[in-house]
């Protein structure tokens, strides 16, 4: 889908979730290895592109997203990392705040 498209129907458009990985320097392998459930590379693709999940799957890239981020933390650093929910990843999820600030905006690796 072009990025200047309406969403429509089951397609939402680039999600949140995709800046948040772009800021942290992940992959969908990253996530996919760090998850404490199976995730599959295609479910990721299909969160970053904007695809319609279930409350389950969102919930699921959550946490993979958190384990994975805390993997990339110094040691030092994680006491301070405030875990995201569903909600700050998809912009069509229930309670999403679209002025929402991130709090973790200052451990995250400079841009490059």
């Amino acid at each position: 889908m072009n990025p200047t498209q309406v969403p429509t129907g089951r397609d939402h458009g680039v999600q949140p979730i995709e800046l948040l990985m772009t800021r942290w320097n992940l992959d969908n392998h990253q996530l996919v290895a760090s998850s404490p459930d199976q995730l599959t590379h295609k479910q990721v693709q299909r969160a970053r592109k904007g695809r319609q999940l279930t409350l389950h799957m969102m919930q699921k890239l959550a946490q993979s997203l958190n384990a994975a981020i805390i993997d990339t933390l110094p040691e030092d650093h994680r006491p301070s990392f405030h875990p995201y929910l569903h909600k700050h990843l998809f912009d069509y999820a229930k309670g999403h705040d679209p002025a929402w600030r991130d709090p973790n905006e200052s451990l995250m690796p400079e841009p490059s």
